[in-house]
């Protein structure tokens, strides 16, 4: 398994295509432009002989009270290569990626009804903080779950 990281967009139908396959939600090409070109260092790939296997897209920005947050806006495995730790990978290296941006927290969504995900998620530390109601397009609700990076520290995870 290699992991690279973003660079051009030649790379750009891997990822859509994994994303497009897993992921409730509709993108466009738009969407996925805005996060990859001001944030390519925040979307990382994981390439199986060639093959986008999995993927992880995220943003940092500034919020109104000042705060630097993370935010990851998509992590996919595809379906054959789930439980081996793949996800939990791409999340700690995105983690560790908006630490260095000096990142105080990092924010996402999930759909209520995905519960490895919440679970995934949890087991790295992150907390539910919210509920949103009827989040996605397809009337899901949404979990929005956080973590705060001062209490943190990074497993070695391998893969």
């Amino acid at each position: 398994m290699e992991f690279i990281t973003y660079t051009n967009e030649d790379q750009l139908p891997l990822l859509q295509r994994l994303i497009e396959t897993d992921l409730s939600e509709p993108y466009s090409v738009f969407t996925y432009r805005y996060f990859l070109n001001a944030w390519p260092y925040l979307c990382i790939l994981a390439m199986d002989e060639g093959v986008c296997v999995a993927t992880i897209v995220g943003k940092h920005d500034i919020t109104k009270k000042g705060v630097r947050r993370g935010y990851i806006a998509m992590l996919v495995v595809d379906k054959h290569y789930r439980r081996k730790g793949l996800g939990s990978k791409l999340i700690n290296m995105i983690i560790e990626r908006m630490a260095e941006a000096n990142c105080a927290q990092v924010v996402l969504e999930t759909e209520v009804t995905n519960t490895s995900a919440v679970r995934l998620y949890e087991n790295l530390g992150f907390v539910k903080d919210k509920r949103l109601h009827r989040y996605y397009m397809n009337g899901v609700d949404a979990f929005r779950l956080k973590l705060w990076m001062s209490t943190i520290e990074l497993p070695d995870t391998q893969c």
